[in-house]
Formats: structure tokens, sequence, C-alpha cells
């Protein structure tokens, strides 16, 4: 752990930072599951604003 100490003496403790990595980019199958599960959640949210209007 970093620390580091004012003029007051008062104690300053600092996380430890991960170490960075680059993401890799998603592969086919990935991107293709990513924009099934956009659709559907499009389509709940559309749901549910159709169900609220109904109600109301």
């Amino acid at each position: 752990m970093y620390t580091t100490v004012n003029e007051d003496g008062i104690l300053n403790n600092y996380a430890a930072e991960p170490k960075m990595y680059y993401a890799d980019y998603p592969a086919i199958w990935e991107q293709r599951k990513y924009v099934i599960q956009g659709v559907f959640a499009a389509l709940m949210v559309t749901t549910l604003v159709l169900v609220s209007f109904s109600v109301s």
C-alpha cells in the first residue's frame, strides 16, 4: 500500500493499482450474441412502455 504524510502528520493511504491490460476485440459469435441481447432488451423496453401507456 502506498502511504504519504502531509505537513500536519495525517496519513493518506492509496490502494495498489491493478496491472492494466488491453481488451481483446470480440469475436464474430460474441458480436452476434451482443446484437441478440440488444434486440431482446429493446423489445422488453418497448413492451414495458406500451403496457404502461395501456394501463394509464
